[in-house]
C-alpha cells in the first residue's frame, strides 16, 4: 500500500520536532528544504534601472555634453549682451555683426550649442531607456562625425576670432565681449574633443572588438 507523500513529510516533521523538544541531536540534512521564492515579474529592482546597467562612459559623455553647452552658450550669449546695439553705439564703438570672423565665431557655437542640446536629450533618454532616437551603430558613426567636424571649426573660428579682436581697440566694450566669447569656445573645442575621443573608442570597439 502506498502512502501518501504528504502524510510522510508530516510524520517527519513531526519526530523532528520531538526530537528537538527533549533536546537530542537533528541530523543534518533532515529539515525540509523550502524552494526559493520566485521574484513577481511587478516587482522593481534598482539594477534594472538605465541608470546602472548602462557603462560608465554614457555617463561620462552626457556629463561632457553638458558642458559643451555651457560653454557655447556662455560664448555666444557674451557677444550678444555685452557687445554695443546699433541704438547706443558710438562713432568708436561698433558690433560684432560689423566683423565677419566674430559672426563665424558666433555662428558655430550657435551650431556647437544645438548639437549638444541634442546630445543631451539624446543620451538622457537612453540613459533612462525611455525611448531611442536612433540605433546605436548611427549614433555611434554621427556622434563620430560631427565631433570631428564641429572640433575642426571651433579651433578654426577661434583662431579667426583672435585675429579680429587684434583690430578692434582696447577701450571697447566689443573686445571685452570677443575676449569672452574665445576663450568660452575654445573651451567648447576642448569639450567637444575628449567628446570626439570617446566616440571613437565606442566606434573602435564596436568595428574591432
Amino acid at each position: 500500500m502506498e502512502v501518501p507523500k504528504e502524510s510522510m513529510q508530516g510524520e517527519k516533521a513531526s519526530s523532528l520536532s520531538k526530537s528537538m523538544a527533549k533536546g537530542l541531536p537533528v541530523p543534518a540534512g533532515s529539515f525540509p528544504q523550502q524552494p526559493f521564492p520566485t521574484p513577481s515579474p511587478f516587482s522593481i529592482s534598482v539594477a534594472s534601472t538605465g541608470w546602472s546597467s548602462r557603462p560608465p562612459i554614457n555617463l561620462y559623455s552626457l556629463f561632457l555634453r553638458f558642458l559643451a553647452f555651457l560653454f557655447s552658450f556662455v560664448s555666444a550669449l557674451s557677444l550678444v549682451i555685452l557687445s554695443p546695439k546699433k541704438k547706443d553705439r558710438e562713432s568708436s564703438a561698433s558690433s560684432f555683426g560689423e566683423y565677419s570672423e566674430l559672426m563665424y565665431c558666433f555662428t558655430i557655437t550657435m551650431l556647437a550649442f544645438a548639437y549638444s542640446v541634442f546630445q543631451i536629450f539624446k543620451g538622457i533618454l537612453e540613459i533612462a531607456d525611455k525611448g531611442i532616437i536612433m540605433s546605436d551603430k548611427v549614433s555611434d558613426y554621427t556622434s563620430f562625425i560631427v565631433d570631428q567636424l564641429l572640433v575642426y571649426l571651433l579651433v578654426s573660428s577661434s583662431s579667426v576670432a583672435i585675429s579680429a579682436i587684434k583690430t578692434i581697440e582696447a577701450s571697447s566694450p566689443l573686445r571685452k565681449a570677443s575676449i569672452i566669447s574665445v576663450g568660452f569656445s575654445f573651451a567648447t573645442f576642448l569639450v567637444i574633443t575628449i567628446c570626439a575621443l570617446f566616440s571613437g573608442y565606442k566606434l573602435c570597439k564596436r568595428i574591432i572588438w
